[in-house]
């Protein structure tokens, strides 16, 4: 008899070969034979018994392990657009080891979700315990609906709160998870979408009442995925930062530089002041100070609070919260420019001449003291002489900066950047969480001040960057397309203004077509025609200039609390002054352009998340205002119908074409116009008109609207079904002989 292996033996060989884990493997391992076998399989059976091994059908895994070939489920990408999978079967302790996956070319691409079976091996990297390489997908993931649970006879309902959403699910018996009528739960999809009838839903989390105080938010944080929760470990890391002493740094203290901010403002990234140049050669100019938070030195790159900051791309803002970019610690407290305290900063130095032109810049890394923290309001008072404890000891601080902003406002007239009017909502909300009121933000000459010298300073470091040879992220603003040039042009022709063709387009003609609307009644529908014949700006390694700011070069810098494409340019400045080793590594750099493609995503998102709540506080709002009537102008036109945006509260709603009398309406795609075929009667962009709220649904954000005068005329009474004479159906069937 051949001597056995012992336990330990066994079970090391087991790890240290994981793609050969069946009986007959470790047999031929330790040449076992015969009778021998039968001592072996004791010894695996006690393996198992004891909690060190597993086993998977004709094969031995050690506890905590996977098997080489897994079916698993794909995880939605990380902060570095990386694709994780963890197990679909999991009896050990905690959540199962994550796997990398590896994609090759010609593998298909995954979503999260995904059913795979995946070839498994050891990772070296403490983030994933193993490396996966695709054998083949199972299955697409199971769909996530975020709606309201109503319980029915028979199991319950799905209501989506997606307003887009054309369908409910039914939850069966059984899958509802434990929810309440009319809770706010998240589901998935399970079993196939039939041809007729609605598919079905598992309530896999319950998220409470939808109606809560201060809830409507989290709605769109939910459904959008932001991340809202900090890991412990960021949050640490966060705490255990420190305030920053002089040491090499240039001492700003003595500088007036003050923050403006909103009243409502937590942190304040950004510090502006303004001195009279004495250089007898720049009679009547300024040099203009704009310091920055020195996020870079307390935010490391590769650290955890690197990679959860990446991973939100940027803070997002609702009327009720913030959800930061950066844990309060930081962005609250060391990050923040607070009034009376030393805190570390990038600076930049700007000589403008009399005309605003910009002579010379540099940067700095600072220690600064911010003598104020004022607010819009304060600071615009102040300029018009109406001083308070807070801003009269700057008096002349402040006289100072508005007069470099006198300067600088002649270069950017010169410049013509896309001077768009159109006016910021504002939702106010009582201690509860309720609408009080929705009104348009004031927009003062000292918005107006902050927001150029802010440009000025992100111009400074897209330049300096560039003479100095560093990789960085661009803010790119690319050109309208022609199609949406041309839809601004029929626009434009039916309120009787022009936009000239057969010449290259400058920002300079879209403000001669803005100047010609402005105080007119197509002043609003021009500037939002304008608006969305804008494309998005994104982050991006490749400089393609800034349309709509009329630049060459353009870069963030003024935000990095919450935008992480500023702390990116950060760290390029520090790298590319020798500032210290906290800069810009190799690996970010190499990563620059996935970086900027993720942030793009994250800004998106949060816009997206932002403007529905916004909806849906809106509709909350004129929720108890159903019947009453309003004013408003035609803010679009579909196949299905139109929108009106109503001039008090500036919420759209949508008329159906279907209650538009009973006549057909023919739409025109490229007037954006919709036609009577009885009455002849045209409805285009920008027309004046009085409805009636019908529906108002908080939980979808959704507003339906009747239509009672358009254009100063009324709309004739009567059934508003469609009508089915001989004329329409002739129209339809001719239509039809066309296809």
């Amino acid at each position: 008899m051949k001597q056995l292996p012992t336990k330990e033996q066994v079970l090391d060989w087991i790890k240290d070969n994981p793609g050969k884990s069946a009986k007959r493997d470790v047999a031929r391992a330790f040449g076992i034979k015969g009778s021998d076998r039968i001592e072996l399989k004791r010894i695996l059976k006690e393996l198992t018994a004891e909690g060190h091994l597993e086993k998977k059908k004709r094969s031995y895994t050690g506890a905590g392990e996977l098997p080489p070939v897994s079916v698993m489920m794909v995880l939605p990408p990380d902060a570095n657009g990386d694709l994780m999978a963890k197990p679909l079967e999991w009896s050990g302790e905690g959540e199962g080891p994550r796997a990398l996956i590896l994609p090759k070319k010609g593998d298909p691409a995954l979503g999260a979700n995904d059913q795979v079976l995946l070839r498994l091996s050891p990772s070296s990297d403490p983030d994933f315990k193993y490396e996966a390489r695709l054998i083949r997908r199972i299955g697409s993931g199971p769909q996530r609906v975020l709606g309201i649970y109503r319980i029915g006879s028979e199991g319950g309902r799905l209501v989506p709160v997606d307003k887009k959403a054309d369908r409910e699910f039914i939850v069966p018996s059984g899958e509802a998870g434990g929810a309440k009528d009319g809770e706010l739960v998240e589901a998935e999809q399970i079993g196939k979408q039939r041809h007729a009838g609605l598919a079905k839903a598992r309530i896999v989390e319950r998220l409470g009442d939808p109606m809560a105080p201060k809830s409507i938010s989290l709605i769109a944080i939910h459904q959008h995925g932001i991340p809202d929760h900090f890991p412990d470990d960021v949050v640490l890391e966060a705490e255990s930062a420190k305030p920053v002493a002089l040491g090499t740094r240039t001492d700003l203290r003595d500088l007036p530089l003050f923050t403006i901010d909103p009243s409502d403002a937590r942190d304040h990234d950004d510090a502006i002041c303004a001195i009279p140049d004495e250089d007898p050669k720049n009679e009547g100019g300024h040099i203009v100070w704009v310091a920055i938070a020195d996020v870079a030195h307390y935010v490391r790159s590769g650290s955890e609070l690197d990679r959860e900051a990446r991973k939100r791309g940027n803070s997002s803002y609702f009327p009720d919260r913030v959800v930061p970019m950066l844990p309060d610690a930081l962005s609250g407290d060391l990050c923040s420019l607070h009034e009376g305290v030393d805190r570390a900063c990038l600076a930049v130095r700007i000589v403008l001449n009399s005309a605003g032109k910009r002579l010379h810049h540099e940067f700095h890394r600072g220690l600064m003291r911010s003598p104020a923290s004022l607010s819009y309001e304060q600071a615009q008072a102040a300029h018009e002489g109406r001083y308070d404890s807070a801003t009269e000891p700057l008096a002349g601080p402040i006289k100072d900066l508005f007069a470099a902003y006198a300067s600088a406002s002649k270069a950017r007239n010169e410049r013509q950047p896309l001077n768009l009017d159109l006016p910021e909502r504002q939702i106010v909300l009582s201690d509860e969480g309720v609408v009080t009121s929705v009104a348009f933000r004031d927009r003062f000459d000292a918005h107006k001040l902050v927001e150029e010298f802010m440009v000025t300073a992100n111009v400074c470091a897209a330049e300096t960057l560039e003479q100095k040879q560093r990789p960085f992220l661009y803010r790119v603003h690319e050109e309208p397309s022609p199609e949406k040039l041309e839809a601004l042009r029929e626009t434009a022709d039916s309120v009787g203004l022009q936009l000239a063709k057969g010449q290259v387009l400058k920002t300079a003609h879209l403000n001669k077509l803005l100047n010609a609307a402005a105080g007119t009644e197509d002043a609003e529908v021009i500037n939002l025609t304008v608006l969305r014949s804008m494309t998005q700006a994104y982050y991006g390694t490749v400089n393609f200039g800034h349309f709509g700011l009329n630049l060459k070069r353009y870069a963030h810098f003024t935000s990095p609390i919450r935008r992480y494409a500023d702390l990116i340019v950060h760290r390029a400045l520090i790298s590319a002054h020798g500032w210290g080793d906290d800069g810009l590594r190799v690996e970010d750099m190499d990563a620059l352009k996935d970086t900027g493609e993720w942030i793009s995503q994250t800004e998106r998102r949060s816009m997206l998340a932002e403007r529905d709540t916004t909806d849906r506080y809106l509709a909350a709002f004129l929720s108890e205002r159903v019947g009453n009537e309003f004013s408003g102008r035609v803010s679009g036109i579909a196949r299905f119908g139109l929108f009106v945006k109503l001039d008090e509260s500036g919420a759209d709603g949508m008329i159906p074409l279907s209650s538009l009398g009973r006549e057909y309406w023919v739409y025109n795609d490229e007037s954006k116009s919709l036609t009577g075929d009885r009455s002849g009667r045209v409805i285009t962009l920008g027309m004046p008109a009085t409805v009636r709220l019908a529906e108002a649904t908080p939980i979808t954000g959704g507003l339906l609207l009747e239509l009672i005068e358009v254009g100063g005329k009324p709309m004739p009474k009567g059934d508003s079904g469609r009508r089915t004479s001989t004329k329409k159906r002739k129209f339809v069937k001719s239509r039809k002989r066309k296809r």
